[in-house]
């Protein structure tokens, strides 16, 4: 039996929220449309960027100027994406111990397929093999869909190993319920430790030191 963790990206393993917030005001500054504070652009965030734009700009704008002002957000964010973001504070050390003990590692995210790849081979290419966003052919989350996509790619089998997904949203938790997976909830990500315990995640942790623990229980 083999064992692997899939992790959601932003919010969980990089702290990704100053690149988001400073170029969502770029966008919006550049067509004119009132800023976001970092507390509401953190409150917008796990559904991907094209609904984090949705969000950020006036209800009542209409589509075509809506498509002019995310592909220039999509421009700047795609060249800025890591000027501040890194890994949360024992991301890399728990992904080291992970490795050590053969766990499989892969990355789905809402973020489009280009990002994601890009900060996973900055921070990750040791630990991460196999990384999805949100591409063609493939629903977003809480689809499973790009669950099973890398679990078909890392070799695990949903019947016979043992898989866990962990992630810092409720949008992770529905994820990981479609998926049929036993779901980690963060709580140093974007989404507070109530909020997250009213959709009832099977484990709840505050530091990433505490998800090499509970795997260590299972492989020993």
């Amino acid at each position: 039996m083999k064992t692997g963790i899939i992790f959601d990206l932003d919010g969980t393993l990089l702290d990704t929220l100053q690149d988001l917030y400073e170029n969502v005001n770029v966008a919006l500054e550049a067509f004119g449309y009132p800023l976001r504070t970092k507390e509401e652009v953190k409150n917008f965030v796990g559904n991907g960027i094209e609904l984090l734009m949705r969000r950020a700009l006036p209800k009542e704008i209409e589509e075509p100027r809506f498509q002019e002002v995310f592909r220039y957000f999509q421009k700047v964010y795609t060249k800025n994406l890591n000027r501040n973001t890194l890994p949360y504070p024992g991301i890399m050390e728990m992904l080291e111990e992970l490795k050590k003990r053969n766990v499989l590692l892969g990355v789905v995210s809402n973020k489009f397929q280009v990002g994601v790849e890009k900060l996973v081979e900055e921070f990750f290419p040791e630990y991460i093999r196999v990384a999805v966003g949100n591409a063609p052919g493939l629903k977003k989350k809480p689809a499973p869909d790009s669950v099973f996509a890398v679990l078909e790619r890392l070799g695990l089998n949903w019947e016979e190993d043992l898989i866990y997904y962990a992630g810092d949203s409720e949008v992770d938790i529905l994820t990981a319920r479609a998926a049929g997976l036993p779901v980690i909830s963060v709580t140093w990500g974007f989404k507070t430790r109530d909020f997250l315990e009213s959709f009832h995640p099977d484990f709840l942790v505050d530091s990433p030191g505490e998800i090499t623990q509970i795997i260590e229980k299972v492989i020993k």
